[in-house]
């Protein structure tokens, strides 16, 4: 599992200064980059020296609540699933101040191939880690 915490800025806001919707998956983003960081992956790394990359697959998103600018958040990110070629991660962002849940999406990565972008099993100390 792993917490992130974002503040919201003007940029991340539409003209009602609401958090833009694709903001969101930025976010998200970001807790998974910090989830693997937090293993000990750093995703420019599994290129140069495993040849793999992470792609999204699908994303399953609700938007529940609003956010703000300037408002504290957290993302947190906690690996579901592990498949041999694929994770499934639960994310979720709240907003620290009213602890109230604002995102949650369901969302599928797959290992690629950093060569052909093809599906490939994942490396053993990646599994490790991530079933550990």
């Amino acid at each position: 599992m792993s917490n992130l915490k974002v503040r919201v800025y003007y940029e991340d806001t539409d003209s009602g200064g609401v958090v833009y919707y694709a903001n969101y998956l930025k976010f998200v983003e970001r807790g998974r980059s910090e989830l693997l960081r937090d293993l000990g992956f750093e995703q420019d790394q599994l290129i140069k020296h495993q040849n793999i990359i992470f792609a999204v697959r699908s994303v399953q998103a609700d938007y529940l609540a609003p956010a703000r600018f300037n408002d504290l958040l957290n993302v947190d990110t906690q690996v579901k699933e592990v498949r041999k070629a694929s994770l499934i991660f639960s994310q979720k962002i709240m907003d620290l101040e009213q602890n109230k849940v604002l995102f949650k999406a369901q969302i599928t990565v797959a290992c690629l191939n950093a060569q052909n972008f093809k599906p490939c099993a994942m490396p053993g100390d990646i599994l490790e880690k991530l079933n550990g």
